[in-house]
């Protein structure tokens, strides 16, 4: 992009043999279209060489800027114009003495600029590649990021003034400046709508009262005494416990991980407060027999597997005052909150729940056998892993998924087999799960550790459980419960139920 300027600058040396010095850019004020050059932008330049061309035309080199320096108020320049070698400079000398040449413009490639209130940039750092000297607006054709002229006088003659194009030229560029300006502010302002959870710089530490209102948006009344005194509080009914001196946009949360079972197990929905399977309970009994022998008949038996829906569910009183002021906020931060909470609660019923009132965990379920038993108590050899995943039929071995907590991947991940090979698989493609023995590892993190007769690994077909959804997460605000105390709760609800339908599908490793 080119760009010009008309500004202050004077050759204060121009003599017959060529030396020539003069105000490149002044410091002092910003030019016509809100540019400020800072000093220190020009620092990299100083010391060294610059081109010095005539009308930023790269094929009119007339000279040699040899000397750059930066002072208060400008970025002086001294050269000399190569009069004896090159015609060009010689005509371009006698232009300058006549005073028909009275500018200079500086040719440099932006590399950090900030916008100025009220339009045009704070430039603090450029490339400077060249000097010119021009009587014109610079060259459409210059092959430099910017161009940014400065009108000049000679002793001879005064002060020229911009001749009308050249203003509207002027006028026209700031115009699109301050367009292009403004187009990239609301395309930023549109980037942070849409991500707003993109930290893009470092903040402070949050403040004692925003630690504390995470804590109770978490664990309730339960919350440390420490934490609920940082709040301002009258009484828990008015809703003081959540009326924060201080209220920020930016929350700060604990990292919430979740259990991916739900990715493997076998997930139906229900409109039922319960789901009964009929299952078979035992296999026929064929015999062999001989020619004369009589047949025998067998009775296999049925039965019923019932997975009832259970209920998880909790609610959070905001005062009305923090809601207004957050701008919803606060309300986001809430339903956020309740639904890590209820997948991180449905994670851990899925491994160790005990069936009343909460799913059957595959880590409780009596019917599930241990197939392969340590001979350390502290420590998993690689044989066991192989006699476990062989304990399993191969019909549910071929769907088989390894689930083990992350202590146990960080020592099973060391395990090698007699030729130095490591057991554990890296992911070949991004997303895809690690492997051992050629079958995935699902990384469940209530699975036990290793230790003193603990279930450590699970390995099996996750479609023998079943995960059955009566309700999706439902979050109610009702803001009348508590009118009078300008409170307004929010109830949420989860159904769901879950429970081992075929525990041959799976074995674990239990420690010595």
């Amino acid at each position: 992009m080119t760009e010009r300027l008309e500004f202050k600058a004077a050759f204060t040396v121009v003599d017959d043999s060529g030396a020539i010095e003069g105000k490149a850019w002044d410091f002092t004020s910003a030019d016509r279209v809100g540019d400020v050059i800072e000093p220190a932008a020009f620092i990299g330049a100083v010391g060294k060489s610059v081109p010095m061309l005539f009308a930023h035309d790269q094929a009119q080199a007339v000279g040699v800027w040899d000397s750059v320096t930066v002072e208060a108020d400008g970025l002086k320049v001294k050269g000399k114009l190569l009069v004896d070698e090159v015609a060009r400079a010689k005509e371009v000398r006698g232009l300058v003495k006549a005073g028909a040449v009275t500018g200079l413009s500086v040719g440099f490639m932006t590399k950090k600029a900030a916008p100025r209130k009220g339009g045009g940039r704070t430039i603090s750092d450029l490339d400077l590649v060249e000097v010119s000297i021009v009587a014109v607006p610079a060259h459409p054709g210059a092959q430099v990021s910017s161009v940014k002229e400065l009108e000049m006088t000679t002793a001879a003659t005064a002060e020229n003034k911009t001749t009308e194009t050249e203003v509207k030229a002027a006028d026209l560029k700031a115009a699109n400046d301050n367009i292009a300006a403004l187009t990239k502010r609301l395309e930023e302002a549109e980037t942070k709508l849409a991500r707003p959870n993109v930290i893009t710089d470092k903040k402070a530490e949050p403040t004692d009262e925003a630690k504390a209102f995470d804590a109770y948006l978490r664990h309730g009344k339960e919350a440390g005494v420490e934490e609920l005194k940082a709040l301002t509080v009258s009484s828990d009914p008015a809703g003081g416990y959540l009326a924060p001196a201080e209220f920020s946009a930016e929350f700060v949360r604990n990292l919430v991980q979740y259990s991916p079972i739900r990715q493997y197990a076998s997930v139906r929905s229900t409109g039922s407060p319960s789901v009964i399977y009929p299952a078979r309970t035992s296999v026929t009994n064929a015999k062999w027999k001989g020619e004369t022998q009589t047949q025998e008949g067998s009775e296999p038996a049925f039965g019923q597997a019932e997975i009832p829906v259970n209920e998880l569910n909790t609610f959070v009183d905001i005062s009305n005052q923090l809601l207004a002021d957050s701008a919803g906020v606060a309300e986001a931060e809430v339903r956020l909150a309740l639904a890590e909470d209820f997948g991180q609660k449905e994670g851990q019923a899925f491994l160790t729940g005990t069936g009343a009132s909460m799913p059957m965990g595959l880590l409780k379920d009596p019917n599930i056998t241990v197939g392969k038993t340590t001979a350390s108590a502290t420590a998993i050899a690689p044989d066991e892993l192989i006699d476990l995943y062989f304990s399993l039929p191969a019909l549910y071995r071929q769907n088989g998924v390894w689930g083990m907590n992350t202590k146990t991947l960080a020592a099973v991940r060391k395990l090698k087999d007699g030729q130095g090979a490591y057991l554990y698989q890296s992911p070949q493609t991004v997303g895809e799960p690690a492997s051992l023995l050629g079958r995935p590892i699902a990384e469940l993190l209530e699975m036990d550790d290793i230790a003193t007769g603990k279930d450590s690994v699970i390995f099996g077909d996750f479609s023998g459980y079943r995960i059955v959804d009566r309700l999706s997460m439902s979050i109610l605000a009702n803001p009348y419960l508590l009118a009078t105390n300008g409170i307004t709760r929010f109830h949420a609800t989860r159904r769901v139920g879950a429970a081992v339908l075929q525990p041959a599908k799976f074995k674990k490793l239990r420690q010595a």
